[in-house]
């Protein structure tokens, strides 16, 4: 069953079946790890943090953003949480409803709306956080602190590359076409 295999064995099965591939391994785990970390790191504050403050991963991060950065453009926001605008607005709607957050409309364009925490939502972080932080210390654990410098600086290095190079990189490979509409899943109706 996957969910119960470990990464050896994971990483061992993938060596099997890609064995006579030319392919670049070493990329290849460090991408394929990347996911794990972030889905096993996630699902972990999720369950020990976040649930108790009927938060969901997506939430805490628009408050985070928000609660850093102070009162921003919904644009700034999505793009900084690595969310759509569309998935903003709902979490935006539930965490106003809930007290966390206020939208206004901009003083000089009304097309755009500002995000800002309010007294609770400020309160909320400043409860929240550190035992967020703990639970990072937590999960980076087996790590010195120079291993974690280390790793932070690597993945900002791979971040930096996607962020400065994958426009031309996309370029490229699709001959200079736009990317295939993003699909649900769905097969289309016949």
């Amino acid at each position: 069953m996957p969910g119960q295999r470990s990464i050896t064995e994971a990483e061992k099965l993938a060596e099997a079946k890609l064995g006579g591939i030319p392919l670049h391994r070493e990329q290849m785990a460090v991408v394929a790890n990347i996911h794990r970390a972030a889905s096993a790191v996630r699902q972990h504050l999720e369950n020990s943090v976040l649930r108790g403050a009927d938060l969901t991963w997506t939430a805490f991060v628009v408050l985070w953003v928000v609660w850093v950065w102070g009162e921003s453009e919904t644009r700034h926001v999505a793009e900084e949480a690595g969310i759509s605008k569309g998935t903003l607005t709902g979490v935006a709607r539930t965490l106003e409803g809930r007290g966390l957050l206020k939208r206004a409309g901009h003083p000089t364009d009304g097309r755009l709306v500002l995000l800002s925490l309010t007294g609770e939502g400020e309160a909320l972080m400043r409860r929240l956080f550190p035992a967020f932080n703990e639970e990072e210390a937590f999960v980076a654990g087996r790590l010195s602190d120079e291993e974690c410098r280390s790793v932070a600086e690597g993945l900002r290095r791979v971040v930096l590359q996607v962020e400065e190079r994958g426009e031309e990189r996309r370029l490229a490979l699709l001959d200079g076409a736009e990317p295939a509409p993003r699909r649900s899943g769905r097969r289309p109706r016949a």
